[in-house]
């Protein structure tokens, strides 16, 4: 199916959630390529959005959203619960709210920026899927449209501890693919899931 015809399902949203192959026809093919590195499975998705969607109307932000895959899913399973992805590449920003028209879904936000531009007093619970990681040598880079740099994984890292740092306790953190220095003090694993890569935080 390709980007264009697929508009001929807007409104079944149900199917787009089926499989991660139904829900990456959402995207135009060269989004679609680059879906098993970089974007969450739904099966991630189903479970981290279903511990970070604690009490209805929790907010709950993406950091690094990419083409809103996390935020569209979570918000599909836990419709009592607001989600918000920040993403630096203009291109999947516009992408994800094409997506979010086709599956119409209203539990969502997608925003185009730099995570240091947010306050993360606005939101009650993050998802983490190591964004950053594209910024050390040797790694696979969604594209070349960014500057890549040690210094900018450090930077960002340093700013997101410091942020989900100054968080109150009850805070909810889910991290895929993340090592578990990112969490700051305070911060405790409270389950796993696929293969220990899925980690459930509480700040206690």
């Amino acid at each position: 199916m390709s980007f264009a015809s697929s508009t001929s399902l807007r409104g079944h949203s149900d199917k787009w959630f089926e499989s991660d192959a139904n829900f990456h026809h959402l995207y135009p093919l060269y989004i679609q390529a680059l879906a098993q590195r970089h974007w969450t499975p739904l099966r991630v998705v189903q479970k981290a959005s279903k511990f970070l969607a604690a009490t209805p109307g929790a907010k709950i932000l993406d950091i690094g959203s990419g083409p809103g895959k996390f935020c569209l899913g979570g918000a599909y399973y836990n419709p009592d619960a607001f989600f918000y992805g920040i993403e630096q590449r203009s291109d999947l920003v516009r992408y994800a709210f094409i997506a979010k028209e086709m599956v119409g879904l209203n539990n969502v936000t997608c925003m185009y920026g730099n995570l240091t531009e947010l306050d993360f007093s606005q939101y009650d619970h993050f998802y983490f899927f190591n964004s950053f990681y594209e910024n050390l040598p040797g790694t696979y880079k969604i594209d070349d449209k960014l500057t890549y740099s040690r210094s900018l994984y450090n930077q960002y890292n340093r700013y997101l501890y410091t942020q989900l740092e100054r968080m109150p306790a009850g805070t909810r953190l889910a991290t895929y693919h993340g090592a578990e220095a990112e969490a700051p003090h305070g911060y405790h694993i409270v389950g796993t899931d696929i293969d220990h890569l899925l980690k459930f935080w509480i700040k206690l």
